[in-house]
């Protein structure tokens, strides 16, 4: 696993309590790629080595301190329990500068990010069920959310819980992929 990878797996595990926090997450994190990769674009040409590292911490930490203060003003809740894990946004539009992921085409980025997108929520919705009984719950102050059982498993709201469930999801895909790639036999006489 690359350090890359390993950014994206604390984010993914420390956000994903609530489908609301990984909505959240989602929003400011596609919020400042989106933004650096337009501002970093005309400076990639221009700058290389050191400078090009510096300009790229500058722009990723502006752009995420920028959001995370719109996060305090309005959505201050959220940021309250999330916020923590705003500065790796910053760093990890960095390591993805230095691994080439802004120089990929645009489809490839769209299904990195897609891919990232969906097992985030995936994990979100399935720790939220598991660990609260409810689904939905912090995404508005007057609703509380769709509650399906009274009293969920507490370890899977811990991130050790998450470490579980991201586990049982890899071995489901795993299990999934393998069946499909396994030849029918076929019994000729």
């Amino acid at each position: 696993m690359n350090l890359s990878n390993a950014l994206m797996l604390v984010l993914l595990l420390g956000t994903t309590q609530t489908l609301a926090g990984a909505l959240g997450t989602l929003m400011m994190f596609a919020t400042v790629v989106l933004v650096y990769g337009v501002c970093m674009a005309p400076l990639r040409s221009r700058l290389n080595g050191s400078s090009a590292l510096l300009a790229s911490l500058l722009l990723a930490a502006t752009l995420t301190s920028c959001v995370e203060i719109f996060t305090q003003r309005f959505y201050l809740p959220w940021h309250q329990n999330f916020g923590l894990y705003a500065g790796l946004i910053a760093l990890q539009c960095v390591v993805l500068e230095q691994h080439g992921f802004f120089r990929q085409t645009r489809i490839e980025r769209l299904k990195l990010c897609g891919l990232f997108s969906t097992l985030m929520l995936v994990l979100a919705v399935m720790r939220e069920l598991l660990g609260h009984g409810s689904l939905g719950r912090g995404l508005s102050e007057h609703w509380q959310g769709l509650v399906l059982f009274s009293e969920g498993l507490h370890l899977v709201t811990l991130v050790p819980g998450a470490f579980i469930v991201l586990g049982l999801l890899l071995a489901a895909r795993q299990a999934w992929t393998r069946s499909n790639s396994i030849p029918k036999e076929t019994h000729r006489p």
